[in-house]
């Protein structure tokens, strides 16, 4: 077994962060400056050698970027409500949202790019300034006038994730799926797997599941005649998605998970995982959804 210490880092940028202190050092934190976050265990090689290499680059900075480390080992919940699977994960935040992020190890010269990346959202020229305006008129419903602020943005910056990521959820706003899906497609290497993109994604998925769903009073008449009928569950899940009704969607997936985690090859935990994907991180129907599901997997 490997040693549990890793080396050393100055204080001010590099610290372990538990589940008591995530919400501080790393979601307000990122209101302020870029917070990269290293999902870690002592047993872990790879995380080994990622670890030292991303705490160095993080040092060559000097303060434009920050990382939090985090023992899965001891913060097991906290593992699973960020969907941590395999390990090392890393993922970076920026004005309390997730960014950017991998998983497993990179060379020296890929993680110095993905430093300088993030440290550059804080000093960007006013273009994360331009992306929360663009949120602004998306969630007003202004939906044109987002997308093309959004893509005046990627032709500053064409690898920003939450710019691309704006612009894909603008394209479905403006109920253009075939172009929302070709955007993800097509989306850089480099940001391809970012939790901006992916959370696009699960909202087009969802988006064409809903086309899908059957009634909602006829499955709950099934639901309520034979609690055992994971299916009708499961597409009763579906149909109140499909109305808007997200709370009451989980409900139902937490119920059938429950009942039978297995089911369906853990249909359940996957449909719920592609809705928190689809939320707001700090949206309270994903975090208390996130926080059951982990006292189910963990109990």
């Amino acid at each position: 077994m490997f040693g549990t210490e890793k080396p050393a880092a100055p204080a001010a940028f590099v610290k372990d962060v538990t589940e008591a202190d995530f919400m501080v050092e790393v979601i307000e934190k990122s209101q302020e400056v870029p917070v990269i976050v290293d999902f870690w265990a002592p047993w872990c090689g790879p995380c080994r050698q990622l670890g030292p290499a991303l705490e160095a680059a993080v040092n060559d900075a000097k303060g434009k970027v920050v990382m939090a480390k985090v023992n899965v080992d001891e913060n097991q919940m906290l593992a699973g409500q960020m969907q941590v699977q395999s390990i090392p994960t890393v993922y970076a935040f920026w004005q309390g949202q997730p960014v950017d992020g991998f998983q497993g190890a990179l060379p020296g010269s890929e993680l110095k790019k993905f430093v300088e990346k993030l440290a550059a959202m804080a000093g960007d020229g006013g273009l994360a300034d331009a992306v929360t305006a663009a949120e602004e008129m998306l969630a007003e419903g202004a939906a044109e006038d987002a997308a093309e602020t959004f893509a005046a943005i990627l032709e500053e910056a064409p690898e920003m994730p939450e710019a691309l990521g704006g612009l894909i959820r603008a394209r479905i706003a403006l109920g253009q799926l075939d172009e929302a899906e070709a955007l993800i497609e097509g989306a850089p290497a480099a940001i391809k797997g970012s939790a901006a993109i992916e959370a696009a994604r699960a909202q087009l998925h969802l988006l064409r599941q809903a086309a899908e769903a059957g009634p909602v009073a006829e499955l709950t008449a099934e639901v309520e005649a034979d609690p055992a009928n994971h299916q009708a569950r499961f597409d009763l899940a579906k149909a109140l998605h499909a109305e808007g009704r997200v709370e009451e969607a989980v409900e139902q997936l937490l119920e059938l998970f429950r009942r039978d985690r297995e089911w369906n090859d853990g249909a359940a935990k996957a449909q719920l995982f592609t809705i928190f994907e689809a939320l707001k991180p700090n949206d309270p129907i994903a975090q208390k959804g996130r926080r059951r599901l982990s006292s189910m997997i963990f109990a």
